[in-house]
């Protein structure tokens, strides 16, 4: 990276190890409409996380980019060039999986709809409080994609054909985990910021996310399916889950010392790297050049 950074400063995302990849994922007709856990409460909430995503990455993006002139580090630059595209192929390829949600019944409206009312609450914020809200939202992002990629039960639940779209999701967002924080950190990193961050962010997007999952769980009258609920909030909220574990983690935002790189996860990296797309990875055949 260095050699790199000597002959080339103008760096690409993937010269520091953000490569934004291009995928065509192949979603199957036959898809079924229960694809986690043939479980429709957890189906719901799988489907309410990919709703909000598009959104939620081109704030992102925005709550980054106001500030990259600020951003003179030649591999900073590239960090958020690749940042930057990783997040715009995630938006689309959720858009897809919007569109496949939607063939199968589900009206993603109220999702939407909700996120967008949160989000347009923080755009109203000073831009150093939106990219400190940002901070704390990739934080979140980053705990889940390392949470999706060890937990194997997950990896059972999901159907196969969703499944590699949220593994190289995941995948990414550990790839680029840092980048918004230490653009943060250019222009001053104001503990106190971070602490109004945290509220904020679990005040007003907290309660959007909930919002829509409520609306399609009445949408899909998941109550007509006995002992539906009851599975599906245990999947996503038990003592097993993975959002249980993500919940734990989420208040290392507030410490004086954080930062995303304390928790080290080059090895899930490189691991998940290999098994999507080395020689013979998942998704080597659906990966653009």
């Amino acid at each position: 990276m260095t050699d790199a950074l000597a002959r080339n400063p103008r760096l690409k995302g993937a010269d520091v190890g953000i490569p934004p990849r291009q995928l065509d994922f192949r979603l199957p007709a036959e898809l079924p409409r229960w694809a986690y856990a043939e479980n429709a409460t957890a189906t719901c909430f799988l489907a309410m996380l990919s709703a909000i995503f598009p959104p939620g990455e081109d704030f992102f993006v925005r709550s980054v980019l106001t500030f990259r002139d600020r951003v003179t580090d030649p591999k900073l630059q590239a960090e958020v060039r690749g940042f930057t595209g990783q997040e715009i192929i995630h938006s689309r390829e959720h858009d897809r999986l919007n569109e496949a949600f939607t063939d199968r019944g589900f009206d993603l409206t109220v999702a939407v709809k909700a996120i967008e009312i949160a989000l347009g609450i923080l755009d109203q914020l000073p831009a150093r409080q939106r990219i400190t809200c940002t901070a704390m939202m990739e934080h979140f992002t980053a705990l889940m994609g390392e949470e999706l990629l060890a937990d194997e039960m997950f990896q059972e639940r999901i159907h196969p054909d969703v499944a590699e779209l949220w593994l190289w999701h995941a995948l990414e967002e550990l790839e680029h985990k840092s980048v918004t924080y230490d653009v943060y950190e250019t222009i001053g990193n104001v503990r106190a910021e971070r602490l109004l961050a945290f509220g904020l962010v679990t005040a007003i997007v907290g309660p959007a996310a909930l919002i829509g999952w409520a609306g399609l769980m009445v949408q899909q009258k998941v109550w007509e399916r006995p002992g539906d609920i009851a599975a599906g909030i245990e999947m996503v909220f038990g003592r097993d889950s993975f959002l249980r574990r993500i919940a734990g983690k989420m208040p290392l935002f507030n410490r004086i010392d954080f930062h995303p790189d304390r928790r080290d996860t080059t090895a899930l990296e490189e691991e998940w790297r290999e098994r999507l797309f080395g020689t013979a990875g998942s998704l080597a055949g659906q990966l653009r050049h």
